[in-house]
């Protein structure tokens, strides 16, 4: 019990940290103008509410508890959350970028410590003083999110097989002491068609979903992975490892993107 509350409890404590300077009235990201991963996780968490209340109808609260530790573990700390890091410390901070992940986050935030509430009472009462609009989370109702996207849930749910996949070469090569990190990693991924047409739809945005420096898809009639130790150069403000660190003589440690993202118009990102 002590670890279910520490991963919530952390979990939460992440959440509120990178929406402490979001406001909701005027940062809030029109749904169509999100990126795509932002509203997969959305119908992902509108997909576990459902759950979650149909348990609370019946005063089933075990279960909820599960899913919710299940929940801050697999979907939000090992693969959402793990993946938006980048986005969230290395872009604009009033970018759309960052503000689409924001946007998710808050929604999130409202909604979970609503799920929470019956159970872990003091500690979302806590939160609520932090984040909530009115006296207390009990008097609050459940936050009305969007009809899951079944569409996005399938998609994404492919993608994390894969790249749950990928990270097990990647370990390998940890624990042999190659890679420090999977960023340091090269990956050269061949997969089936479908795969590959799903894979290829992220277009430049593939590498942050895998939270590799450079990965190279390839059409292939079976899943093959080829994982080895980047020979670039570490950016020390994003941690990637690229070919460009130092291309800007004004800026020797970091790369063009950080560069862009700091002093220029900033990078374009679409899904990831």
């Amino acid at each position: 019990m002590v670890d279910t509350y520490r991963r919530v409890r952390n979990t939460l404590k992440f959440l509120l940290a990178n929406i402490s300077d979001f406001d909701p009235a005027k940062d809030a990201v029109a749904p169509d103008q999100m990126l795509e991963i932002d509203r997969y996780a959305l119908s992902r968490a509108a997909q576990l509410q459902a759950d979650i209340l149909a348990h609370y109808e019946v005063y089933e609260f075990h279960p909820v508890v599960s899913k919710l530790q299940i929940y801050c573990s697999e979907d939000l700390g090992s693969f959402y959350l793990d993946i938006l890091k980048d986005r969230l410390y290395t872009t604009a901070p009033k970018s759309l970028a960052r503000r689409s992940a924001q946007t998710a986050l808050h929604q999130i935030t409202q909604a979970m410590l609503r799920w929470m509430a019956p159970f872990l009472s003091f500690t979302a009462e806590e939160a609520w003083k932090v984040c909530g609009a009115s006296e207390s989370i009990f008097m609050e109702t459940y936050v009305e999110l969007a009809a899951p996207d079944e569409a996005l849930l399938a998609k994404w749910g492919r993608v994390r097989e894969l790249r749950d996949a990928v990270n097990k070469d990647i370990e390998a090569l940890r624990a042999d002491g190659q890679v420090g990190s999977s960023l340091q990693a090269n990956v050269a991924l061949e997969v089936a068609p479908s795969d590959h047409t799903l894979l290829a739809s992220l277009g430049q945005d593939l590498k942050f979903a895998f939270i590799t420096s450079a990965i190279e898809l390839i059409a292939a009639d079976a899943l093959s992975i080829r994982v080895k130790p980047s020979s670039d150069t570490k950016c020390e403000r994003c941690w990637h490892y690229r070919a460009d660190v130092g291309q800007d003589p004004a800026h020797p440690t970091i790369c063009s993107r950080c560069t862009s993202n700091l002093f220029g118009a900033g990078e374009d990102r679409k899904f990831a």
